[in-house]
């Protein structure tokens, strides 16, 4: 099993760095590592990520059960994930505002737009709407989660899935990072050209300097 102690750590470390980005606000998204095949580290319910402390960590079966006290609501989707994909040692999510705007929109992530991202990201799908902290919502998930590692929830995020927190985290980054530029791209490319007639016709009417203003 990884030392304990230092993953608790590392999850502090990335909830703050997330909150610090502003990829979480109050107490939205949540976090998990996997301790062995059937333990794992999550993140509590209604707690911001940004002012966690290492006793709030709480470590749960595949259940999702811990007396210590009441794991995020989203842990059916995080257990869904770990149970389907032996490979996989954390888990994000966060509502992050970029890849949000997608998520609503209903449109997914075209990796291929940025050099950077065309290999480890080719594509980020869109799941299906579906209620959180349900059943639903792993259902609507793991279809894309198979074979992506990162997948925007339909009206609710993103979640990227990795060998370790940092991974996982690095990835949230990215896609944020994707959706941002592919927003601010087609704003760049959105505005119409002006047509020549009117732009010599704008150009017809401004006056030279001496000659008094247009109204003259």
């Amino acid at each position: 099993m990884p030392n304990l102690v230092v993953l608790r750590r590392k999850m502090i470390e990335v909830g703050n760095r997330l909150s610090r980005q502003g990829l979480i606000v109050a107490a939205e998204g949540n976090l998990s590592v996997r301790l062995s095949g059937h333990s794992f580290l999550v993140t509590p319910s209604g707690a911001a990520k940004g002012d966690l402390h290492v006793q709030d960590l709480l470590e749960v079966g595949a259940r999702g059960l811990s007396p210590a006290g009441r794991v995020t609501s989203e842990w059916p989707l995080h257990g869904a994930i770990y149970e389907a994909r032996s490979d996989v040692g954390a888990i994000c999510h966060a509502h992050s505002p970029w890849s949000t705007a997608f998520a609503v929109s209903g449109r997914d992530l075209d990796g291929s737009l940025l050099t950077e991202t065309s290999g480890l990201l080719p594509r980020v799908p869109l799941a299906p709407r579906a209620v959180p902290g349900t059943p639903d919502l792993a259902a609507s998930v793991l279809p894309s989660i198979a074979h992506h590692d990162a997948v925007l929830l339909g009206g609710h995020g993103v979640i990227t899935v990795a060998a370790d927190l940092d991974s996982a985290c690095a990835l949230l980054e990215t896609v944020e990072r994707l959706a941002q530029v592919t927003l601010l791209s087609e704003l760049a490319a959105g505005h119409d050209r002006l047509s020549d007639e009117i732009w010599q016709r704008l150009l017809q009417g401004v006056p030279r300097p001496g000659s008094g203003s247009l109204s003259g």
